[in-house]
Protein backbone atom coordinates (compact mmCIF):
# COMPACT_ATOMS: atom_id res chain seq x y z
CA UNK A 1 0.00 0.00 0.00
CA UNK A 2 1.21 3.49 -0.86
CA UNK A 3 0.63 5.91 2.04
CA UNK A 4 -1.25 9.16 1.29
CA UNK A 5 -1.43 11.67 4.12
CA UNK A 6 -4.60 13.73 3.87
CA UNK A 7 -7.27 15.30 6.07
CA UNK A 8 -10.42 17.24 5.24
CA UNK A 9 -9.23 19.84 7.76
CA UNK A 10 -6.78 21.07 5.12
CA UNK A 11 -9.79 22.71 3.46
CA UNK A 12 -10.18 25.03 6.47
CA UNK A 13 -7.28 27.29 5.51
CA UNK A 14 -9.54 29.84 3.80
CA UNK A 15 -7.68 31.95 1.25
CA UNK A 16 -10.78 33.77 0.03
CA UNK A 17 -12.73 33.98 -3.16
CA UNK A 18 -10.73 33.57 -6.40
CA UNK A 19 -7.41 32.81 -4.69
CA UNK A 20 -5.62 30.16 -6.79
CA UNK A 21 -4.32 28.27 -3.75
CA UNK A 22 -7.60 26.95 -2.37
CA UNK A 23 -9.12 23.81 -0.93
CA UNK A 24 -10.56 22.75 -4.26
CA UNK A 25 -7.07 21.71 -5.31
CA UNK A 26 -7.06 18.89 -2.77
CA UNK A 27 -10.65 17.89 -3.44
CA UNK A 28 -9.85 17.47 -7.13
CA UNK A 29 -6.72 15.42 -6.49
CA UNK A 30 -8.40 13.16 -3.93
CA UNK A 31 -11.32 12.49 -6.28
CA UNK A 32 -8.97 11.64 -9.16
CA UNK A 33 -6.94 9.25 -7.03
CA UNK A 34 -10.01 7.46 -5.71
CA UNK A 35 -11.24 6.97 -9.29
CA UNK A 36 -8.12 5.10 -10.43
CA UNK A 37 -8.21 1.35 -11.09
CA UNK A 38 -5.36 1.01 -8.59
CA UNK A 39 -7.12 3.03 -5.87
CA UNK A 40 -7.17 -0.03 -3.60
CA UNK A 41 -3.36 0.20 -3.43
CA UNK A 42 -3.52 3.59 -1.69
CA UNK A 43 -3.40 3.77 2.09
CA UNK A 44 -5.19 6.97 3.11
CA UNK A 45 -3.89 8.18 6.46
CA UNK A 46 -4.85 11.17 8.58
CA UNK A 47 -1.85 13.04 9.99
CA UNK A 48 -1.21 12.91 13.71
CA UNK A 49 -3.53 15.52 15.28
CA UNK A 50 -1.73 18.63 16.48
CA UNK A 51 -2.96 18.16 20.06
CA UNK A 52 -1.56 14.59 20.11
CA UNK A 53 1.92 15.62 19.03
CA UNK A 54 3.48 16.42 22.38
CA UNK A 55 6.78 18.22 21.88
CA UNK A 56 7.56 16.67 18.49
CA UNK A 57 5.75 19.26 16.39
CA UNK A 58 6.85 22.23 18.48
CA UNK A 59 10.47 21.17 18.35
CA UNK A 60 10.31 20.53 14.61
CA UNK A 61 8.84 23.96 13.94
CA UNK A 62 11.33 25.71 16.22
CA UNK A 63 14.28 24.15 14.40
CA UNK A 64 13.29 26.30 11.42
CA UNK A 65 10.97 29.13 12.53
CA UNK A 66 11.60 31.44 15.48
CA UNK A 67 9.00 31.60 18.21
CA UNK A 68 8.08 35.21 17.44
CA UNK A 69 7.09 34.35 13.85
CA UNK A 70 4.95 31.43 14.99
CA UNK A 71 3.29 33.65 17.58
CA UNK A 72 2.61 36.28 14.92
CA UNK A 73 0.83 33.74 12.71
CA UNK A 74 -1.19 32.49 15.68
CA UNK A 75 -2.15 36.02 16.69
CA UNK A 76 -3.20 36.88 13.14
CA UNK A 77 -5.40 33.77 13.02
CA UNK A 78 -6.87 34.47 16.46
CA UNK A 79 -7.86 37.99 15.52
CA UNK A 80 -9.85 36.70 12.55
CA UNK A 81 -7.19 36.65 9.86
CA UNK A 82 -5.30 39.07 7.66
CA UNK A 83 -2.45 39.17 5.16
CA UNK A 84 1.17 38.13 5.64
CA UNK A 85 1.80 39.60 2.21
CA UNK A 86 -0.54 40.43 -0.71
CA UNK A 87 -0.43 36.80 -1.90
CA UNK A 88 -0.54 35.07 1.47
CA UNK A 89 -3.77 35.33 3.45
CA UNK A 90 -4.33 34.02 6.95
CA UNK A 91 -7.81 32.93 8.06
CA UNK A 92 -9.06 32.12 11.58
CA UNK A 93 -7.97 28.46 11.25
CA UNK A 94 -4.80 28.93 9.22
CA UNK A 95 -2.42 28.53 12.17
CA UNK A 96 -3.95 25.19 13.15
CA UNK A 97 -4.18 23.92 9.55
CA UNK A 98 -0.61 24.94 8.74
CA UNK A 99 0.64 23.05 11.80
CA UNK A 100 -1.42 20.01 10.77
CA UNK A 101 0.24 20.18 7.35
CA UNK A 102 3.64 20.11 9.03
CA UNK A 103 2.46 17.12 11.08
CA UNK A 104 1.60 15.30 7.84
CA UNK A 105 5.09 15.91 6.46
CA UNK A 106 6.66 14.64 9.71
CA UNK A 107 4.48 11.52 9.63
CA UNK A 108 5.57 11.04 6.04
CA UNK A 109 9.24 11.12 7.05
CA UNK A 110 8.60 8.45 9.68
CA UNK A 111 6.76 6.13 7.30
CA UNK A 112 9.22 6.46 4.44
CA UNK A 113 12.19 5.93 6.74
CA UNK A 114 10.60 2.89 8.38
CA UNK A 115 9.52 1.14 5.19
CA UNK A 116 12.04 2.54 2.66
CA UNK A 117 9.19 3.11 0.23
CA UNK A 118 7.63 6.33 -1.10
CA UNK A 119 4.71 8.23 0.42
CA UNK A 120 2.75 11.30 -0.66
CA UNK A 121 1.58 14.24 1.48
CA UNK A 122 -1.60 15.78 0.08
CA UNK A 123 -1.72 18.85 2.29
CA UNK A 124 -1.95 22.61 2.22
CA UNK A 125 -0.88 25.36 2.69
CA UNK A 126 2.29 24.80 0.66
CA UNK A 127 5.64 25.75 2.11
CA UNK A 128 8.66 26.22 -0.15
CA UNK A 129 8.53 30.03 -0.28
CA UNK A 130 8.22 30.47 3.49
CA UNK A 131 11.34 32.00 4.99
CA UNK A 132 12.36 31.34 8.58
CA UNK A 133 10.87 34.62 9.82
CA UNK A 134 8.27 35.38 7.15
CA UNK A 135 5.68 33.58 5.11
CA UNK A 136 5.21 34.54 1.47
CA UNK A 137 3.98 33.22 -1.87
CA UNK A 138 0.97 31.30 -0.46
CA UNK A 139 3.26 29.61 2.12
CA UNK A 140 3.08 29.79 5.92
CA UNK A 141 5.57 27.25 7.31
CA UNK A 142 8.49 25.74 5.38
CA UNK A 143 7.15 22.18 5.25
CA UNK A 144 9.94 20.50 3.27
CA UNK A 145 12.73 22.18 5.22
CA UNK A 146 11.08 21.33 8.54
CA UNK A 147 10.72 17.72 7.42
CA UNK A 148 14.39 17.62 6.38
CA UNK A 149 15.67 18.91 9.72
CA UNK A 150 13.34 16.53 11.54
CA UNK A 151 14.65 13.64 9.44
CA UNK A 152 18.23 14.34 10.51
CA UNK A 153 17.16 13.71 14.11
CA UNK A 154 16.09 10.15 13.26
CA UNK A 155 18.42 7.21 13.77
CA UNK A 156 19.95 6.06 10.50
CA UNK A 157 19.35 9.29 8.56
CA UNK A 158 22.59 11.19 8.07
CA UNK A 159 21.92 13.15 4.87
CA UNK A 160 18.70 14.46 3.31
CA UNK A 161 18.27 15.85 -0.19
CA UNK A 162 15.35 18.00 -1.32
CA UNK A 163 14.38 18.02 -4.99
CA UNK A 164 12.02 20.88 -5.86
CA UNK A 165 10.30 20.53 -9.23
CA UNK A 166 7.75 23.29 -8.64
CA UNK A 167 7.80 25.87 -11.43
CA UNK A 168 8.81 28.55 -8.90
CA UNK A 169 12.13 28.49 -7.11
CA UNK A 170 11.83 27.44 -3.47
CA UNK A 171 13.61 30.43 -2.04
CA UNK A 172 12.53 29.67 1.51
CA UNK A 173 13.63 26.06 1.45
CA UNK A 174 17.01 26.95 -0.02
CA UNK A 175 17.65 29.74 2.48
CA UNK A 176 16.85 27.43 5.39
CA UNK A 177 18.84 24.36 4.33
CA UNK A 178 21.84 25.75 2.43
CA UNK A 179 23.81 26.40 5.63
CA UNK A 180 23.64 22.77 6.80
CA UNK A 181 26.31 20.38 5.46
CA UNK A 182 24.04 17.32 5.71
CA UNK A 183 21.20 18.86 3.71
CA UNK A 184 21.13 19.42 -0.06
CA UNK A 185 18.69 21.32 -2.25
CA UNK A 186 18.11 20.98 -5.98
CA UNK A 187 15.56 22.98 -7.97
CA UNK A 188 14.41 23.10 -11.59
CA UNK A 189 12.31 26.22 -12.10
CA UNK A 190 11.22 28.85 -14.59
CA UNK A 191 13.69 31.73 -14.57
CA UNK A 192 13.59 34.67 -14.46
CA UNK A 193 10.32 34.43 -12.58
CA UNK A 194 8.82 34.78 -9.11
CA UNK A 195 10.36 34.99 -6.52
CA UNK A 196 13.47 36.13 -8.42
CA UNK A 197 15.91 33.73 -6.76
CA UNK A 198 17.42 30.49 -8.03
CA UNK A 199 20.31 31.58 -10.23
CA UNK A 200 22.86 28.85 -11.01
CA UNK A 201 25.48 30.83 -9.10
CA UNK A 202 23.60 30.11 -5.85
CA UNK A 203 25.40 26.94 -4.76
CA UNK A 204 25.02 26.86 -0.97
CA UNK A 205 27.58 27.10 1.79
CA UNK A 206 28.86 23.55 1.16
CA UNK A 207 28.28 23.27 -2.58
CA UNK A 208 25.03 21.64 -1.50
CA UNK A 209 22.66 23.64 -3.74
CA UNK A 210 21.98 23.02 -7.42
CA UNK A 211 19.74 25.46 -9.27
CA UNK A 212 18.71 24.74 -12.85
CA UNK A 213 16.85 27.67 -14.41
CA UNK A 214 14.46 26.76 -17.22
CA UNK A 215 13.24 29.16 -19.90
CA UNK A 216 9.55 29.87 -20.41
CA UNK A 217 8.08 27.41 -22.89
CA UNK A 218 10.42 24.57 -21.88
CA UNK A 219 9.10 21.06 -22.50
CA UNK A 220 10.05 17.68 -21.10
CA UNK A 221 12.60 17.38 -23.91
CA UNK A 222 14.36 20.40 -22.43
CA UNK A 223 14.13 19.01 -18.89
CA UNK A 224 15.36 15.46 -19.45
CA UNK A 225 19.02 16.29 -20.33
CA UNK A 226 19.29 18.41 -17.16
CA UNK A 227 17.63 15.66 -15.17
CA UNK A 228 19.98 12.98 -16.45
CA UNK A 229 23.21 14.98 -16.58
CA UNK A 230 22.84 17.22 -13.52
CA UNK A 231 20.02 16.37 -11.11
CA UNK A 232 20.56 12.61 -10.81
CA UNK A 233 24.38 12.89 -10.50
CA UNK A 234 23.97 15.66 -7.90
CA UNK A 235 21.58 13.56 -5.83
CA UNK A 236 23.59 10.36 -6.17
CA UNK A 237 26.78 12.22 -5.29
CA UNK A 238 25.22 13.52 -2.10
CA UNK A 239 24.11 9.96 -1.22
CA UNK A 240 21.00 10.90 0.76
CA UNK A 241 19.33 8.52 3.16
CA UNK A 242 16.04 10.26 2.35
CA UNK A 243 14.84 12.33 -0.60
CA UNK A 244 12.12 14.90 -0.01
CA UNK A 245 10.33 16.19 -3.09
CA UNK A 246 8.64 19.58 -3.18
CA UNK A 247 6.12 18.32 -5.70
CA UNK A 248 4.68 21.36 -7.42
CA UNK A 249 2.65 20.83 -10.55
CA UNK A 250 2.39 24.41 -11.82
CA UNK A 251 4.84 23.67 -14.63
CA UNK A 252 1.95 22.22 -16.62
CA UNK A 253 1.20 24.00 -19.88
CA UNK A 254 -2.40 24.57 -18.74
CA UNK A 255 -1.44 26.13 -15.41
CA UNK A 256 -2.54 29.78 -15.14
CA UNK A 257 0.39 31.00 -13.03
CA UNK A 258 3.45 30.08 -15.09
CA UNK A 259 4.84 29.56 -18.57
CA UNK A 260 6.44 26.12 -18.69
CA UNK A 261 5.01 23.56 -21.14
CA UNK A 262 5.04 20.28 -19.26
CA UNK A 263 2.21 17.74 -19.28
CA UNK A 264 0.93 15.52 -16.47
CA UNK A 265 2.71 12.39 -17.71
CA UNK A 266 6.04 14.21 -17.45
CA UNK A 267 5.86 14.16 -13.66
CA UNK A 268 6.11 10.40 -13.86
CA UNK A 269 9.51 10.93 -15.48
CA UNK A 270 10.60 13.16 -12.58
CA UNK A 271 9.36 10.60 -10.06
CA UNK A 272 11.21 7.75 -11.79
CA UNK A 273 14.41 9.81 -11.65
CA UNK A 274 14.06 10.15 -7.88
CA UNK A 275 13.39 6.44 -7.48
CA UNK A 276 16.53 5.71 -9.51
CA UNK A 277 18.46 7.32 -6.65
CA UNK A 278 16.51 5.88 -3.71
CA UNK A 279 13.17 4.29 -2.89
CA UNK A 280 13.06 6.36 0.31
CA UNK A 281 11.21 9.28 -1.27
CA UNK A 282 8.71 11.54 0.48
CA UNK A 283 6.69 13.65 -1.95
CA UNK A 284 4.63 16.59 -0.72
CA UNK A 285 2.34 18.92 -2.61
CA UNK A 286 3.46 22.46 -3.38
CA UNK A 287 1.94 24.36 -6.34
CA UNK A 288 -0.40 23.44 -9.16
CA UNK A 289 -3.50 25.53 -9.85
CA UNK A 290 -5.29 23.99 -12.80
CA UNK A 291 -7.42 21.32 -11.16
CA UNK A 292 -7.39 18.86 -14.05
CA UNK A 293 -3.68 18.87 -14.84
CA UNK A 294 -2.81 19.03 -11.14
CA UNK A 295 -4.90 15.91 -10.49
CA UNK A 296 -3.55 14.01 -13.48
CA UNK A 297 0.01 14.94 -12.55
CA UNK A 298 -0.39 13.50 -9.06
CA UNK A 299 -1.90 10.40 -10.67
CA UNK A 300 1.19 10.10 -12.91
CA UNK A 301 3.46 10.56 -9.88
CA UNK A 302 1.79 7.79 -7.90
CA UNK A 303 1.59 5.48 -10.93
CA UNK A 304 5.36 5.78 -11.21
CA UNK A 305 5.74 4.91 -7.53
CA UNK A 306 3.44 1.90 -7.81
CA UNK A 307 5.21 0.67 -10.95
CA UNK A 308 8.69 0.83 -9.47
CA UNK A 309 8.31 -0.03 -5.81
CA UNK A 310 6.76 -2.94 -3.95
CA UNK A 311 4.41 -1.12 -1.59
CA UNK A 312 2.44 -4.18 -0.50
Amino acid sequence: MLPIFYDDAFQLHDTGFYHPENGGRLTAVAAALRAQPWADQLDWRSPTPVDHQGDRLIQALLRVHPQDYMEAVRALSNQGGGQIDPDTPVSPLTYDVARLAVSAWLDGVDVVHQHQCPAFVLARPPGHHALAQRGMGFCIFSNAAIAAYYALEQSGIHRVAIFDWDVHHGNGTQAIVETHPRLAYCSMHQYPFYPGTGAPTEQGHYNNVLNIPMAAGSTIDDYVPHLEQEVIPFLKGFAPDLIIVSAGYDGNQADPLAGISLHPRDYGVFTQACLDVSHAVLLGLEGGYDYDTLSQSVVATLEACLARVDVT
